[in-house]
């Protein structure tokens, strides 16, 4: 059987002294390069494949210096600091010898504790009472079943935009696949750009930074399996060249699974 396109994707040789290999992923492409998820999830995929890893990822940002090129990468991931519950991690993205990425993860054992969320899953319609969204030319999208409640792209580019960008889906990979810290990492980056829904224009636009939070781990990930995953996203401020959005990740059971925040340059 052959591998599912994502773990294909983020699959990486194990080099000398924190040092992987990897390969950009033509399933994943973008309009250039590739699909900033997919890079996030091979970075962080680094950390958990280090045999000097302590638990789980809690927080994990990742900086995008520059335009990745399609073929062979080196992964960088070292431990910074380790305590004796949390780990801290910078990683680096090369290609020859220029950094491409750059990101921090921290990592840590999770202890029993209290819980509870005020980020709570909206009520929407389940995903089998909405059609599939069916949206051809990038082939990242082609590896995502989104199902849109509200916020799809502009039908069209006509400078009308609305007064806000909210946006909510369903979505899971394409073939559905069991969830785990990678393909949520990779899934909080499937947010179209807001900028795009308040000004229906196509600005030309790229991500500088993201970051995720996991409120989930291991076994909780593992019990959403192949499900649909809620997501939401909201810009928050526009101006001089940068945009934001910060977003939620739920499991079709109503468990937040992770929040993301993310920057992004726009040109006029």
């Amino acid at each position: 059987m052959s591998a599912h396109p994502f773990d294909a994707a983020i699959a990486l040789q194990s080099r000398e002294d924190g040092l992987f290999l990897g390969r950009t992923s033509p399933p994943y492409a973008n309009f250039i390069g590739p699909y900033g998820g997919i890079t996030a999830a091979q970075c962080l995929n680094a950390v958990l494949q280090h045999p000097q890893r302590l638990g789980d990822p809690v927080a994990f940002t990742i900086n995008f210096a520059a335009a990745v090129a399609d073929g062979e990468f080196l992964v960088r991931a070292r431990p910074a600091r380790t305590n004796r519950s949390t780990q801290h991690w910078i990683v680096e993205m090369l290609q020859g010898d220029e950094v491409v990425a750059t990101a921090t993860a921290l990592t840590a054992v999770r202890r029993p504790t209290w819980g509870g969320h005020e980020a709570h899953l909206p009520e929407v319609p389940r995903p089998a009472e909405i059609q599939r969204t069916l949206r051809r030319g990038v082939a990242w999208m082609e590896r995502y079943e989104m199902r849109f409640v509200l916020g799809m792209l502009p039908r069209d580019w006509d400078g009308s935009g609305g007064p806000e960008s909210l946006s909510r889906l369903w979505v899971r990979d394409d073939p559905p696949r069991p969830l785990d810290f990678p393909s949520l990492a990779a899934l909080c980056d499937v947010f179209f750009p807001r900028i795009w829904l308040r000004r229906a224009r196509q600005t030309p636009l790229g991500t500088v930074s993201m970051t995720v939070y996991f409120h989930a781990d291991a076994e909780e990930l593992a019990r959403a399996g192949t499900g649909y995953l809620l997501a939401q996203a909201r810009g928050q401020g526009f101006g001089g060249g940068y945009f934001d959005h910060a977003a939620q990740v739920w499991h079709e059971g109503g468990s937040l699974l992770a929040t993301t925040h993310q920057v992004m340059y726009y040109k006029e």
